[in-house]
């Protein structure tokens, strides 16, 4: 399972088990929904810190990928057909 689907159903869970451990308790609806968002984020911040972590660790190898194919476009389109500064020659200069 995916690191960032991993999290948001750990948020998401924690936000249930919170509203459900309200819902005795006699206070408005929509208190007793904000009371859950802030205690919710609250604990995910120190339960769910190892799935946090996996998720950015995953972005950010999602968005390295994705800055060097945009380099080697770049590269493509300027003419350069390899980005390394190479003119692919493998017998030297002349």
């Amino acid at each position: 399972m995916s690191p960032a689907v991993k999290y948001t159903l750990g948020r998401i869970g924690l936000f249930v088990v919170v509203v459900l451990a309200l819902w005795p308790i006699d206070l408005n609806i929509f208190l007793k929904l904000m009371i859950a968002v802030i205690f919710s984020a609250a604990l995910s911040f120190f339960l769910l810190r190892g799935w946090r972590d996996d998720m950015a660790q995953q972005i950010a190898g999602v968005a390295e990928r994705r800055r060097a194919e945009k380099d080697r476009l770049r590269s493509a389109l300027a003419g350069d057909d390899h980005p390394d500064g190479t003119d692919g020659n493998s017998q030297g200069s002349r």
